[in-house]
């Protein structure tokens, strides 16, 4: 990357050397911490009702980003596509069956490649998905991973009448007046806690990942956390229907919360399980929190703190009943824009808020960046660190997401019948839905943030946005490498 000289430049090298020489190893450690399912329902993000004190305080050590974005709202597509550094269509990864190195049997993970370099690279909870194939791959691990793959219901559920039923979707909401560690993630953390002093004594830098399941349906989760809500004042949705114009495909349910057996199969919930519903989403955000509070106290306690960089990002937003719309698995505003925040020994401007467009895809190249690693030619997004010394400096011109559609059925396989395309600038999210296989252009969307941030009215047929529609049709055939931000390079 081309850096600017003067005192940025400057600033970008003592930033740098800081992080370096505090790390007795001579590279800093990886804290990587992924949370299922989560939108930026956190008080360091203004959601006035989020009780999210340990990640807020991460916040102030470290750099938010306010607008960052993944590649595809389902759990699998978007985290390999983080993991290998590349956009769902080149590893052709669309679903939650594909494992990445189908198409790309050589890619060399974000997990592999600290491992390549020296580091012991070590994998707690959900990490790359949760179920199946995709949920491995030996080549990025030090050691055999724990909690990857978990499908047993007596560590997702407590209550007697959920442990008494059949599949893993029973109840879609608990609250049992239970230890942490009767759920998944309660082990989970007690798992990376325990890690974290077997690694401070080891003779290597570790890239630990720690992956937690909650705020990810069904939503139990120890009622403590649940009592930290008043459930009256938590708003409902602010809308409860579909967009006006929005074509079906962008509106289709993928029936997530309908499996669930307190839930309608035809999606009618009444208000008072709407309100249920979303209480219990705060109260997983909370219980995630309590989570990263102790390992953060861990890191503080063994005295890792200062050479240890800290990443946590959620794999995809939700919704919540907003745009008539619940779980993810669209191109929306709400299923596709995540938390990250990233926090390095010695940065120049913690606690700082960047109002960038950045994507989930820049995350393998920011942390090989900021810990001394020379970058894999082919990733396909580029190293933030200039944003961790200048969080309000020019940067891309818009960040891209996709999901696909079957002709019929609620949900795909591989790349289904029709991808919708989307992409976001300061102003405007715009979709198109192509057919797979002609690229022919089925349906439009465009919305228009300045004066519809909730996504409410698709205003791509209407003769004055003409213009906004073929400029941005233009960007999204032109993709990223043309948004990049200008007169910048990758990092190599």
């Amino acid at each position: 990357m081309k850096y600017f000289l003067g005192t940025f430049a400057v600033s970008i090298v003592v930033f740098w050397q800081t992080a370096s020489a505090q790390s007795p190893r001579g590279r800093p450690n990886v804290l990587f911490i992924v949370i299922d399912d989560l939108r930026p329902a956190l008080g360091c993000y203004d959601d006035s009702i989020a009780i999210t004190p340990n990640i807020d305080r991460l916040a102030q050590r470290g750099t938010l980003f306010n607008r960052a974005y993944c590649q595809q709202a389902v759990c699998s597509p978007s985290r390999l596509s983080l993991l290998t550094g590349k956009r769902p269509d080149t590893i052709r990864v669309w679903d939650l069956a594909t494992h990445f190195r189908k198409a790309v049997p050589d890619a060399v993970t974000l997990p592999q490649h600290f491992r390549n370099n020296g580091y012991h690279t070590q994998s707690i909870g959900k990490v790359f998905h949760g179920s199946g194939k995709p949920s491995k791959d030996p080549p990025s691990w030090s050691v055999e991973p724990q909690y990857d793959y978990v499908r047993d219901p007596k560590v997702r559920y407590a209550l007697p009448k959920n442990l008494q039923g059949k599949g893993l979707k029973r109840s879609a909401s608990e609250a049992a007046d239970v230890p942490d560690n009767t759920y998944i993630d309660g082990i989970v953390c007690d798992a990376a806690v325990a890690a974290l002093a077997e690694l401070q004594a080891g003779e290597d830098p570790f890239f630990l990942a720690v992956g937690l399941r909650k705020p990810h349906l069904p939503f139990c989760a120890p009622k403590k956390y649940w009592d930290l809500y008043d459930r009256t004042k938590i708003p409902l949705p602010a809308s409860d229907r579909h967009p006006h114009a929005a074509p079906e495909l962008a509106v289709r349910s993928w029936q997530e919360l309908e499996g669930y057996t307190d839930i309608s199969g035809d999606g009618q919930i009444s208000l008072a399980r709407v309100r249920e519903l979303r209480h219990g989403y705060y109260a997983c955000v909370s219980f995630a929190d309590a989570m990263v509070g102790r390992l953060l106290n861990e890191l503080s306690r063994l005295k890792l703190q200062d050479n240890t960089v800290i990443v946590l990002w959620g794999d995809h937003g939700f919704h919540l009943g907003e745009q008539g719309l619940w779980t993810k698995a669209n191109n929306y505003e709400l299923s596709t824009r995540v938390p990250l925040i990233v926090s390095v020994p010695g940065q120049v401007n913690p606690g700082a808020k960047s109002d960038a467009l950045v994507e989930l895809v820049d995350v393998y190249p920011t942390l090989s960046g900021v810990c001394g690693l020379k970058l894999p030619m082919d990733v396909e997004g580029i190293s933030l660190k200039s944003l961790l010394a200048e969080p309000q400096r020019p940067w891309k011109r818009a960040v891209f997401s996709q999901y696909p559609r079957a002709f019929q059925g609620k949900r795909h396989r591989s790349h289904g019948d029709i991808m919708g395309y989307a992409v976001r600038t300061d102003g405007h999210r715009y979709v198109e839905w192509r057919d797979w296989k002609s690229q022919n252009v089925v349906s439009v969307e465009l919305y228009d943030h300045q004066q519809d941030s909730e996504e409410m009215k698709n205003v791509a047929g209407q003769a004055e946005q003409q213009k906004t529609v073929q400029r941005l049709s233009q960007v999204l055939s032109d993709g990223w490498k043309v948004a990049l931000p200008s007169g910048m390079e990758r990092d190599k």
